[in-house]
């Protein structure tokens, strides 16, 4: 009897009073009364617990000291029986009846020895299904653990060898197997063993090993005779509905008894491995599986979502996954045969992405496609937006639909055209979308264009909360942009590819280095066949057999396969069609014919098996798989709709259903359908003969083309479906009389992948339209040479041909019947061309003269300036914004006045520049306004702004910025933003000026135009240092993202500028000891008085040695900048800043009494700067008068005015400037003897240097502060 237990008490019962006690054990009794789902699971606890029990008792014996059962002199075999054992079992309370889980281990009464079983903790996740429900089947598996009393056991052990030293007797391994047997049997049926020592019935042990004699050791079939022994054991076992597990276990342990052969049993141990792995997953090897009522309706039962024999693999991703949730981009490459398991292992990283709430893409490259690269990229971010739009909260994804609205503005509509999901997270996406009409897509735009857009929208929608998993083998060069982005885009790339297939020397591999020499940390793995012991892991799940008995099978689908885990799949599948691999209902298990299936003949490629299998099916279905083949990697339902309307392929619809049945294609979405992997579309497509491939192809589009034509479907997007088909065949134009159809189709594909942003696939679309006119059908087709040529000159500029664009615009504007038609010729040429002589050619034949230089003055240009704003003044007040100018010749000159404005500019004397924006804008005076129009005025107020018309010219500036609204110029936004930022943007806080300024270099280089996007970048960057508006390691980053996005983007003026500002940055750091590179912009490169770097070279050299502390460094060089710069330059009030507190520190010292009034008319000057611009000057204006007070011997003013410079530079976030007031105030007060003031300036100045990130700065007050101990 057991003892009474406490709550929560471990309690011993014998083994025999436990196995009775449960009543939910007899599964037979079940039946007869009904079984119920309720009844079925407590009698699978049931089964459960036993077999925890048996696993108990096994594992007991198989620990015993040397492994061996101890049988002393005169002790009978009693030892192994069911009661010699006692179960140790947990108690909650007194209602416990027991429940699964509560069995805590077993003890052997005899020996006194005492094993303990249990689940860890660390594993019982294993039990969970992501927080939610859990089925009942995946309830009972446990992973348990068992741990022997060994310092009981070796204490028995010693008592054992002293009183058996030399006369033990040790049970041998058939006869304790025979007792294991016994007492298994006993635990699972609560009867006795029955007694085979009398009557005619042979013993147990001795019929298994007459029998397995009989059939000569196993024999070729292996498992139909596995239970040919009979014995009164087994089949009451039947009968009483025991698992046939557990019956098989039995029988191989009588088995054993003969010594070995078929499965029995060699070891304890092996009978351990078995009870382990049927507690662990009970539902797949414990349990019959009755669904099962014949063998055909059995399938192999594989874990689809296991990963066999890759831990080592899915610990390296994983690993790597782990470091970009810390904020850095990484990359992973993985190869391997096809069906090696790359995708898997890549899938294994799902669950992990989604948990810490990031986003999964994948793209595969489509060899047959005519998509290029970069349309798989595009599909994949695409993709992300729906992602994105399902994974996030309303208020986040309300909340990053501004974040994209602020960072992308008017390009917004751009975006939402290039990744139409976009209009998925917002409405308001829709309708800006909609507002970028065709012809105001901007001409320039290119692959390189559209990779920086992609990758500004990845940057906002990526973190390192968020991080993006994006799993793909194409468009590499992409891929590199996106991971070497070093501004805040976080992404693990994981590339797959077939080794076998790729050499040294192809994309990928030119893909890793260049990631190294990037620094982006890489991975490369790459994955062979299974192992022998993985394989039968994996053959043993699918036959929910134990491991030791699928091994034989195993072994020799590893010598067929190599272990490719595909081709095994489709080995095994074969086997199973041709009745060499069955399942025996009566015996409730898989049976094979060994010799049979090593006589096999079979090739080492999967092809052979799934092409072998396809031969066989109907010929609809393998029309069916033909067809999908030649569209690629998906196709979608309504291409079968389609071709169904034609009589050879009528039937294709019905035959989908029975390719998903044969597992062949998959569904992928609504209405989509596909391969289930590449090697079945490889087979499929090889159904079709090499020589007959192109045929079927053409003819397949010529069908397409009859349907959809003669159905009213000639559309855009079958226009990409037909053209894809039928470009096969274009030895088959001529002949079948449909060059002309080919054309369109594949002019209408172009303009389609060229409105999509998908530029290279349009090129190709719109190179084999040209191939298919001959030069006479100018004349008979002359609009549709004309838009075919434009479209191809777009194309071809826009995948970065930009000689082959020059010769297709040369070719259009000789072949163009007019002016007119020449015209968007010339838009485009004048960027593949030098734009000056272009534009210069252009405005003479449209009417226009353009003077030469020399014929231009300074006072000229002065005199068209003052005009030009007089003329402006007179209309400003009349509704002439609402006036749009309708006259196409006008709109043209517009335009190329300002192409000539622009390259003046930088090649021209700045008068040249001003008389072209003077003609722009008095013509749209004159004329009206069009889309031309706000470029040119904010020209203007480039041109004419002074802070004595500041507020005037500040108008001009808003008008052009509401006209540019009006006329939706998203393609021009970097160009108004340059000019706005450049003129009266002074007017507004530098610091607003550069975060304005960025998103101008992110809109130009989305519109393709690089020039801007870096002269944005430039003009930002110095707004930056001089307000002190970003912390100085986040700026050195920005700029070093610049230099290395310019190794792509090849502008040598833009480089040397950033390598100046860079230089700057540095040295306010910590004086570039750390810091500096070796490319540095010298005088030697801008010493030429005429270059427009050497103002830049002064100013910086001012700006530098008044912080590093050099004033008389800083004075010659203010001298020089003095020389060059036109007076009217906002920043010339940055030096005279600087040029007066050198004057007031030599004031302090005596060196120069006469430059007092030198300062007083800076600060006059500094008075006006601040009216207009207070942000950038007021701070400037108070610190330079409190310099002034102190020198004057007005204490008590210039404290006031020290106090006032430090909350002016607080509110506007000049910490820098925060900082040199604090500094100055706490020398001031050093002087004064204010030695409490005097040390708290110095700590506040310490602190604004820390936050602005200048290690030298800090260093110099701390020595200050220093002196004060």
């Amino acid at each position: 009897m057991a003892a009474a237990a406490t709550e929560n008490e471990d309690i011993l019962i014998p083994l025999r009073n436990w196995s009775k006690d449960d009543s939910g054990s007899d599964r037979h009794q079940l039946q007869l009364r009904g079984r119920t789902k309720r009844s079925l699971l407590r009698w699978k606890e049931s089964m459960i617990q036993k077999a925890t029990v048996a696993y108990g008792i096994v594992e007991l014996l198989n620990r015993c000291p040397e492994n061996n059962v101890v049988l002393l002199e005169g002790v009978d075999e009693a030892k192994i029986g069911i009661d010699n054992f006692q179960v140790v079992v947990c108690k909650k309370d007194a209602k416990d009846t027991a429940p699964r889980g509560d069995v805590k281990g077993v003890n052997m009464i005899s020996s006194g020895l005492s094993l303990s079983i249990e689940e860890p903790s660390y594993l019982n996740f294993l039990c969970e299904e992501d927080g939610g429900e859990k089925d009942d089947e995946q309830q009972l598996g446990r992973y348990l653990e068992v741990e022997l009393d060994t310092a009981k056991a070796k204490e028995k052990m010693s008592v054992a060898t002293s009183k058996t030293a030399g006369d033990e007797k040790i049970m041998s391994n058939d006869r304790c197997h025979d007792l294991v047997a016994k007492t298994l049997y006993e635990l699972f049926t609560q009867e006795e063993f029955p007694d085979l020592s009398h009557g005619d019935i042979e013993p147990a042990y001795k019929k298994a090993k007459t029998a397995q004699l009989e059939r000569g050791g196993g024999g070729s079939i292996v498992g139909p005779d596995s239970f040919n022994v009979h014995t009164p054991a087994i089949s009451r076992m039947q009968q009483l509905d025991v698992p046939t597990s557990i019956c098989r276990m039995i029988q191989n342990l009588l088995e054993s008894v003969s010594g070995g052969g078929g499965d029995a049993y060699k070891t304890l141990g092996e009978i351990c491995q078995d009870l382990h792995l049927l507690l662990f997953d009970p539902h797949r090897f414990m349990f019959d599986h009755d669904e099962a009522r014949n063998s055909g309706d059995m399938k192999l039962l594989y874990r689809k979502d296991k990963l066999y024999g890759r831990d080592k693999e899915e610990t390296l991703i994983t690993d790597a996954f782990c470091r970009v949730t810390n904020g850095k981009s990484e990359a992973f490459f993985i190869g391997g045969f096809s069906g090696s398991g790359k995708s898997m292992l890549v899938d294994t990283l799902r669950v992990n992405v989604k948990n810490v709430g990031g986003y999964v893409i994948k793209q595969k490259f489509d060899a047959i496609s005519q998509d290029k690269p970069l349309s798989g990229i595009i599909s994949a971010v695409n993709q992300l937006c729906l992602k994105i739009k399902d994974g996030l909260s309303s208020k986040r994804l309300a909340t990053l639909c501004e974040k994209l609205k602020d960072d992308f503005g008017a390009d917004i509509g751009l975006l939402a055209r290039m990744l139409p999901n976009v209009c998925a997270l917002s409405p308001e996406f829709s309708s800006l979308a909609g507002r970028v009409e065709d012809g105001n897509t901007s001409v320039k735009m290119s692959f390189r264009s559209v990779s920086f857009t992609l990758l500004r929208f990845v940057r906002l929608v990526s973190s390192a909360k968020r991080p993006i998993m994006w799993a793909d083998d194409t468009a590499l060069d992409v891929v590199h942009t996106f991971l070497s982005d070093t501004m805040g885009s976080c992404m693990f790339f994981v590339g797959t590819y077939r080794d076998n297939e790729v050499q040294v020397g192809d994309a990928i591999f030119d893909l890793i280095e260049n990631l190294d020499i990037s620094n982006v940390p890489t991975n490369k793995v790459s994955l062979a066949g299974l192992d022998q012991k993985d394989l039968n892991e994996m053959i043993s799940d699918a036959l929910c057999l134990y491991p030791r008995i699928s091994k034989s099978l195993s072994d020799i689908v590893f010598q067929k396969t190599k272990g490719n885990p595909f081709f095994v799949l489709e080995f095994m599948k074969s086997l199973q069609s041709r009745g060499l691999l069955q399942y025996d209902s009566s015996q409730k298990r898989w049976v094979w014919n060994e010799d049979a299936i090593r006589a096999e003949e079979i090739t080492d490629n999967v092809l052979y098996l799934l092409s072998k299998k396809m031969n066989q099916l109907s010929d609809e279905m393998q029309i069916l798989l033909k067809v999908m083949a030649c569209f690629g990697t998906s196709t979608n339902e309504s291409v079968f709709e389609y071709l169904s309307k034609s009589p050879q392929y009528s039937g294709i619809l019905d035959e989908l259903e029975g390719a998903i049945s044969v597992g062949f294609v998959v569904e992928d979405g609504v209405h989509v359908y596909k391969f289930a992997h590449d090697k079945v579309r490889e087979a499929a497509y090889n159904l079709i003969p090499d020589s007959d491939k192109e045929q079927f192809h053409y003819n397949l589009g010529k069908t397409l083309s009859t349907v959809c034509s003669g159905g009213g479907k000639d559309d855009e997007d079958t226009s990409l479906l037909i053209a894809n088909q039928l470009n096969h065949g274009k030895e088959s134009f001529k002949k079948d009389n449909l060059c002309m159809t080919a054309a369109m189709l594949n002019m209408k594909a172009g303009k389609k992948a060229l409105d999509g942003c998908h530029y290279k696939t349009a090129y190709s679309y719109l190179d084999t339209a040209q191939s298919l006119l001959s030069d006479d059908n100018w004349e008979s087709h002359y609009d549709l040479n004309l838009r075919l040529h434009f479209l191809l000159a777009r194309a071809a500029n826009s995948s970065c041909k930009y000689d082959e664009a020059e010769l297709i615009l040369q070719t259009t504007c000789e072949k163009a019947r007019c002016f007119e038609d020449k015209v968007p010729s010339y838009y485009l040429l004048g960027k593949v061309v030098e734009a000056y002589t272009t534009g210069s050619s252009i405005l003479s034949q449209l009417g226009e003269t353009v003077p030469e230089v020399e014929a231009v003055t300074l006072e000229m240009a002065g005199g068209m300036v003052l005009e030009t704003c007089g003329m402006y003044a007179e209309v400003a007040g009349d509704d002439w914004l609402a006036k749009k100018m309708e006259d196409d010749t006008p709109i043209n000159i517009l335009n190329f006045f300002s192409v000539m404005a622009t390259a003046a500019y930088f090649c021209k004397p700045m008068h040249m520049a001003a008389y072209f924006v003077c003609k722009s804008v008095q013509l749209s005076l004159r004329k009206g306004v069009c889309q031309h129009t706000p470029l040119a005025l904010m020209q203007l107020s480039f041109i004419a702004i002074r802070f004595d018309n500041a507020s005037f010219v500040s108008g001009i500036a808003k008008n052009a910025m509401v006209l540019s609204e009006k006329f939706n110029l998203s393609n021009r936004m970097a160009e108004i933003r340059l000019h706005f930022y450049m003129g009266a943007g002074h007017l507004e806080s530098f610091q607003f000026g550069a975060s304005q300024l960025r998103k101008g270099f992110g809109s130009g280089l989305t519109s393709g135009d690089a020039n801007t996007a870096f002269y944005c970048a430039i003009q930002g960057t110095f707004f930056s240092i001089i307000s002190g508006e970003k912390e100085l390691s986040l700026l050195l980053q920005e700029i070093d993202y610049y230099l290395h996005l310019l190794k792509t983007y090849k502008s040598e003026m833009t480089r040397k500028y950033l390598l100046c500002y860079r230089e700057t940055v540095s040295i306010l750091i910590d004086k570039g000891e750390a810091t500096a590179i070796d490319a540095k912009l010298s005088h030697e490169d801008v010493s030429d008085p005429g270059n427009k770097l050497l103002e830049v070279f002064y100013f910086h050299e001012v700006f530098r040695n008044y912080w590093l502390g050099y004033p008389e460094r800083s004075k010659y060089y203010i001298k020089k900048y003095g020389e060059i710069v036109v007076p009217r330059y906002f920043e010339v009030y940055v030096v005279k800043f600087y040029s007066a507190l050198n004057i007031l520190d030599m004031l302090k010292k005596k060196m120069n009494i006469t430059k007092s009034e030198e300062v007083d008319e800076i600060i006059a000057s500094m008075k006006i700067a601040a009216s207009h611009a207070g942000p950038n000057f007021k701070n400037k204006l108070e610190l330079l008068e409190a310099e002034q007070y102190g020198v004057d011997n007005y204490p008590g003013k210039a404290m006031a005015s020290y106090s006032a410079a430090i909350e002016s530079a607080r509110k506007n976030n000049y910490i820098h400037e925060q900082g040199l007031a604090c500094e100055k105030a706490g020398f001031y007060c050093k002087r004064m003897r204010y030695t409490e003031k005097s040390l708290e300036y110095f700590k506040k100045a310490r602190k604004c240097y820390e936050e602005w990130g200048s290690a030298m700065k800090v260093d110099f007050i701390q020595r200050e502060l220093d002196k004060f101990i």
